[in-house]
């Protein structure tokens, strides 16, 4: 069912800054993703995008500094927030995006409910089918922030032309990944990020855990992990930062099949009972983890 402002909403895609992206783009298929051709955007960025249905990965580095807006009264500066997070935090997981029906009222929405103050933004640019074929897709989006997590950044994304967007032909994976099902976040605290996620998210269901949670989503997931939880799934060690994006989950038929091709990649992973995964060092700052499904 597609998300309103009143809604919960599924995961839409997730931003992962780079520096280097054909690099990353290579080293994402090593893992069996099928990675798409490069796009440039007029404010200064460019991307490769990881699609699955209904939801993608978004690598983004920065292409031409000059053309990247500061960010204004009301104004998120996508570009923007991209060059600080590569400077300040380096490369990773940086943006969370949801589905949205409707940009305008979601912005309204988050004005309302005091996690955004940010007018809609509207953009297009080309893209390319299977055969190169060049078609337009266009998107809105509505910005939300959370003041205890600045280095996350959160916003809601309407599709104009899905039918031009939306490829099964993208979504067939070597590693046979269908789906997004997790993006991860490691908070200090994560009771402070309740509301605000609850919120962001249309009102998900919260699934309970000891200080950790999960926001169940129409598409995928939100797992907000305390210091403890997270270095027991995913052997993180503890540092100071309040909130970040440790990294996201893909669903998978067959995790021997992932190891094996991992193994002869030469690429290191860890393997526990539930999952298989690649720690953020070894993977330009993002957790990537495999499950089975």
């Amino acid at each position: 069912m597609p998300a309103t402002a009143s809604t919960p909403r599924g995961l839409d895609h997730l931003v992962i800054g780079v520096r280097d992206l054909d690099a990353a783009g290579a080293f994402y298929e090593k893992l069996g993703f099928r990675v798409g051709a490069r796009n440039r955007h007029p404010w200064g960025t460019e991307n490769r995008i990881v699609q699955f249905p209904g939801s993608f990965l978004e690598l983004v580095t920065v292409g031409d500094e000059g053309a990247i807006p500061a960010h204004g009264e009301r104004r998120f500066s996508f570009g923007a927030f991209v060059r600080d997070a590569l400077a300040q935090q380096g490369e990773g997981l940086s943006m969370l995006v949801l589905e949205s029906a409707n940009a305008k009222a979601d912005a309204t929405a988050f004005q309302a409910a005091g996690i955004g103050d940010f007018e809609p933004f509207f953009f297009e640019r080309q893209g390319k089918r299977p055969d190169g074929t060049q078609v337009r897709v266009a998107f809105e989006l509505a910005f939300a922030a959370d003041s205890r997590a600045p280095e996350c950044g959160f916003f809601v994304c309407q599709q104009l032309e899905p039918q031009n967007f939306w490829n099964p032909d993208f979504q067939q994976h070597p590693n046979g990944a269908s789906a997004l099902t997790s993006a991860v976040m490691l908070a200090e605290e994560p009771a402070v990020h309740r509301a605000f996620l609850a919120t962001f998210s249309g009102g998900a269901e919260v699934l309970e855990g000891n200080e950790d949670y999960v926001l169940a989503l129409p598409r995928g997931r939100i797992d907000v992990l305390d210091p403890e939880a997270a270095q027991g799934a995913y052997s993180v060690e503890p540092d100071t930062t309040p909130a970040r994006f440790l990294g996201f989950c893909v669903a998978v038929p067959d995790l021997d099949a992932v190891e094996k091709r991992l193994t002869a990649a030469e690429i290191p992973f860890q393997r526990g009972e539930e999952r298989l995964f690649v720690e953020p060092e070894h993977a330009y700052g993002c957790m990537i983890a495999f499950e089975q499904g």
